[in-house]
Protein backbone atom coordinates (compact mmCIF):
# COMPACT_ATOMS: atom_id res chain seq x y z
CA UNK A 1 0.00 0.00 0.00
CA UNK A 2 2.72 2.77 0.93
CA UNK A 3 4.74 1.98 -2.64
CA UNK A 4 1.30 2.63 -4.10
CA UNK A 5 1.13 6.28 -2.56
CA UNK A 6 4.45 6.76 -3.52
CA UNK A 7 4.51 6.34 -6.83
CA UNK A 8 1.39 8.17 -7.40
CA UNK A 9 2.76 11.32 -5.22
CA UNK A 10 5.40 11.24 -7.74
CA UNK A 11 3.26 11.82 -10.99
CA UNK A 12 2.86 15.04 -12.50
CA UNK A 13 -0.05 17.36 -10.96
CA UNK A 14 -2.49 18.11 -13.79
CA UNK A 15 -4.35 20.72 -14.15
CA UNK A 16 -7.73 21.17 -12.74
CA UNK A 17 -9.67 23.48 -14.53
CA UNK A 18 -12.49 25.28 -12.43
CA UNK A 19 -15.71 26.76 -14.31
CA UNK A 20 -17.96 28.13 -11.91
CA UNK A 21 -16.68 31.99 -12.41
CA UNK A 22 -14.49 34.06 -14.57
CA UNK A 23 -11.63 35.90 -13.07
CA UNK A 24 -8.90 38.01 -14.17
CA UNK A 25 -5.42 36.99 -12.80
CA UNK A 26 -2.38 39.17 -13.83
CA UNK A 27 0.90 39.39 -12.98
CA UNK A 28 1.55 36.33 -11.60
CA UNK A 29 3.93 33.27 -11.55
CA UNK A 30 2.27 29.73 -11.74
CA UNK A 31 4.22 26.98 -11.32
CA UNK A 32 3.45 23.00 -11.45
CA UNK A 33 3.23 22.64 -7.40
CA UNK A 34 0.00 25.51 -7.74
CA UNK A 35 -1.34 22.35 -8.96
CA UNK A 36 -0.78 19.93 -6.15
CA UNK A 37 -3.46 21.17 -4.32
CA UNK A 38 -5.20 24.11 -6.67
CA UNK A 39 -6.86 24.88 -9.86
CA UNK A 40 -7.02 27.64 -12.21
CA UNK A 41 -9.93 29.44 -12.45
CA UNK A 42 -11.56 30.12 -16.28
CA UNK A 43 -11.00 33.75 -17.35
CA UNK A 44 -8.20 35.87 -18.13
CA UNK A 45 -4.72 36.10 -17.25
CA UNK A 46 -2.44 38.50 -18.07
CA UNK A 47 1.26 39.31 -18.34
CA UNK A 48 1.22 36.01 -16.11
CA UNK A 49 4.34 33.38 -16.58
CA UNK A 50 2.96 29.38 -16.11
CA UNK A 51 6.05 27.15 -15.09
CA UNK A 52 6.32 23.66 -15.84
CA UNK A 53 2.47 23.38 -16.01
CA UNK A 54 0.96 20.53 -17.02
CA UNK A 55 -1.93 21.18 -19.19
CA UNK A 56 -2.30 18.11 -21.25
CA UNK A 57 -5.66 16.99 -22.00
CA UNK A 58 -7.29 20.07 -20.24
CA UNK A 59 -10.54 22.32 -21.09
CA UNK A 60 -9.03 25.68 -21.53
CA UNK A 61 -11.66 26.42 -23.59
CA UNK A 62 -12.62 30.21 -23.49
CA UNK A 63 -9.81 31.21 -21.49
CA UNK A 64 -8.01 34.19 -22.34
CA UNK A 65 -4.12 34.50 -22.09
CA UNK A 66 -2.57 37.72 -22.92
CA UNK A 67 1.25 39.11 -22.72
CA UNK A 68 1.67 35.49 -20.91
CA UNK A 69 4.73 32.69 -21.28
CA UNK A 70 4.57 29.23 -20.75
CA UNK A 71 8.01 27.78 -19.67
CA UNK A 72 8.28 24.18 -20.12
CA UNK A 73 5.05 23.08 -20.04
CA UNK A 74 2.70 20.32 -21.46
CA UNK A 75 -0.17 21.92 -23.29
CA UNK A 76 -0.96 18.38 -25.69
CA UNK A 77 -4.10 17.58 -27.16
CA UNK A 78 -5.60 20.63 -24.91
CA UNK A 79 -8.84 21.96 -26.01
CA UNK A 80 -8.77 25.39 -27.26
CA UNK A 81 -12.31 26.38 -28.71
CA UNK A 82 -12.57 30.03 -28.69
CA UNK A 83 -9.11 30.15 -26.44
CA UNK A 84 -7.49 33.71 -26.50
CA UNK A 85 -3.42 33.93 -27.37
CA UNK A 86 -2.08 37.29 -27.41
CA UNK A 87 1.18 37.85 -27.35
CA UNK A 88 1.68 35.05 -26.21
CA UNK A 89 5.75 33.33 -26.03
CA UNK A 90 5.92 29.16 -25.57
CA UNK A 91 9.32 28.08 -24.95
CA UNK A 92 10.18 24.74 -24.70
CA UNK A 93 6.65 23.23 -24.40
CA UNK A 94 5.41 19.88 -24.99
CA UNK A 95 2.36 20.90 -27.44
CA UNK A 96 1.04 17.81 -29.55
CA UNK A 97 -2.27 17.87 -31.49
CA UNK A 98 -3.42 21.00 -30.74
CA UNK A 99 -6.21 22.54 -32.93
CA UNK A 100 -4.75 26.55 -32.94
CA UNK A 101 -7.71 27.20 -35.74
CA UNK A 102 -10.83 26.55 -33.01
CA UNK A 103 -8.58 29.34 -31.18
CA UNK A 104 -10.38 32.82 -31.00
CA UNK A 105 -8.79 34.85 -33.81
CA UNK A 106 -9.35 38.03 -32.68
CA UNK A 107 -5.23 39.08 -32.11
CA UNK A 108 -3.91 35.31 -32.10
CA UNK A 109 -0.14 36.27 -32.06
CA UNK A 110 2.36 33.90 -30.14
CA UNK A 111 6.01 32.97 -31.02
CA UNK A 112 7.07 29.75 -29.95
CA UNK A 113 11.29 28.20 -29.18
CA UNK A 114 12.21 24.78 -28.63
CA UNK A 115 8.78 23.38 -28.97
CA UNK A 116 7.22 20.05 -29.86
CA UNK A 117 3.94 21.04 -32.25
CA UNK A 118 3.44 18.20 -34.48
CA UNK A 119 0.25 17.13 -35.73
CA UNK A 120 -0.99 20.67 -34.69
CA UNK A 121 -3.24 22.74 -36.73
CA UNK A 122 -3.08 26.46 -37.68
CA UNK A 123 -5.45 25.79 -40.38
CA UNK A 124 -7.06 28.87 -41.95
CA UNK A 125 -5.30 31.23 -39.12
CA UNK A 126 -4.07 34.84 -40.05
CA UNK A 127 -0.86 34.34 -37.99
CA UNK A 128 1.70 36.88 -39.82
CA UNK A 129 4.72 37.72 -38.21
CA UNK A 130 4.38 34.79 -36.32
CA UNK A 131 8.00 33.19 -35.30
CA UNK A 132 9.25 29.47 -34.94
CA UNK A 133 12.35 28.88 -33.93
CA UNK A 134 14.38 25.57 -32.72
CA UNK A 135 11.16 23.26 -32.78
CA UNK A 136 9.51 20.50 -34.24
CA UNK A 137 6.76 21.30 -36.68
CA UNK A 138 6.74 17.64 -38.08
CA UNK A 139 2.97 17.29 -40.29
CA UNK A 140 1.39 20.35 -38.81
CA UNK A 141 -1.58 21.86 -40.74
CA UNK A 142 -0.58 25.34 -42.45
CA UNK A 143 -3.11 24.77 -44.84
CA UNK A 144 -4.83 28.03 -45.91
CA UNK A 145 -2.78 29.87 -43.25
CA UNK A 146 -1.61 33.30 -43.77
CA UNK A 147 2.32 33.62 -42.48
CA UNK A 148 3.35 36.28 -44.25
CA UNK A 149 6.64 37.70 -42.77
CA UNK A 150 6.68 34.68 -40.29
CA UNK A 151 10.19 33.57 -38.99
CA UNK A 152 10.80 29.11 -39.05
CA UNK A 153 14.54 29.74 -37.66
CA UNK A 154 15.85 26.12 -37.41
CA UNK A 155 12.66 24.19 -37.72
CA UNK A 156 12.16 20.38 -38.67
CA UNK A 157 8.84 20.49 -41.14
CA UNK A 158 8.86 17.05 -42.41
CA UNK A 159 5.05 16.16 -43.47
CA UNK A 160 4.08 19.52 -42.67
CA UNK A 161 1.14 20.26 -44.92
CA UNK A 162 1.57 23.85 -46.92
CA UNK A 163 -1.41 24.36 -49.59
CA UNK A 164 -3.09 27.64 -50.17
CA UNK A 165 -1.19 29.27 -47.67
CA UNK A 166 0.24 32.43 -47.56
CA UNK A 167 4.43 32.51 -47.11
CA UNK A 168 5.12 36.17 -48.63
CA UNK A 169 8.20 37.26 -47.18
CA UNK A 170 8.63 34.27 -45.31
CA UNK A 171 12.40 33.42 -43.98
CA UNK A 172 12.98 29.64 -44.51
CA UNK A 173 16.29 29.99 -44.69
CA UNK A 174 17.75 27.90 -41.60
CA UNK A 175 14.95 24.93 -41.46
CA UNK A 176 14.70 21.75 -43.07
CA UNK A 177 12.83 18.61 -44.49
CA UNK A 178 9.74 20.95 -45.87
CA UNK A 179 7.82 20.15 -49.59
CA UNK A 180 6.26 23.23 -50.42
CA UNK A 181 4.26 23.67 -53.92
CA UNK A 182 4.99 27.04 -55.29
CA UNK A 183 2.23 26.84 -57.33
CA UNK A 184 -0.49 25.88 -55.24
CA UNK A 185 0.91 28.64 -52.35
CA UNK A 186 1.91 32.18 -52.14
CA UNK A 187 5.70 32.37 -52.05
CA UNK A 188 6.32 36.16 -53.55
CA UNK A 189 9.80 37.17 -51.45
CA UNK A 190 9.40 34.25 -49.79
CA UNK A 191 13.41 33.25 -48.39
CA UNK A 192 14.73 29.98 -48.96
CA UNK A 193 18.25 28.30 -48.66
CA UNK A 194 20.10 26.49 -51.68
CA UNK A 195 20.22 23.57 -49.28
CA UNK A 196 16.65 23.73 -48.89
CA UNK A 197 15.36 23.98 -52.61
CA UNK A 198 14.75 20.73 -53.75
CA UNK A 199 11.89 20.79 -51.04
CA UNK A 200 10.31 23.58 -53.75
CA UNK A 201 10.66 21.00 -57.09
CA UNK A 202 10.08 17.87 -54.82
CA UNK A 203 6.93 17.34 -57.22
CA UNK A 204 8.73 17.30 -60.34
CA UNK A 205 11.18 14.27 -59.22
CA UNK A 206 14.33 15.96 -60.28
CA UNK A 207 18.01 15.62 -59.18
CA UNK A 208 19.12 18.17 -57.84
CA UNK A 209 23.25 18.28 -57.13
CA UNK A 210 25.26 19.91 -54.51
Amino acid sequence: MGNHKSTENKKTPQLIIQKMQETYIHDKIVSQNDFVQGSLTIGEYENCTFENCNFASSDLSGFIFTDCTFNSCDLSLAQLTKTAFRDCLFRGCKMLGLRFDACNEFGLSFSFDGCQLNHSSFYNTKIKKTVFKNSQLQEVEFAACDLTNSVFENCDLSGALFENTNIEKADFRSSYNYSIDPEINRVAKAKFSILGISGLLEKYNITIEK
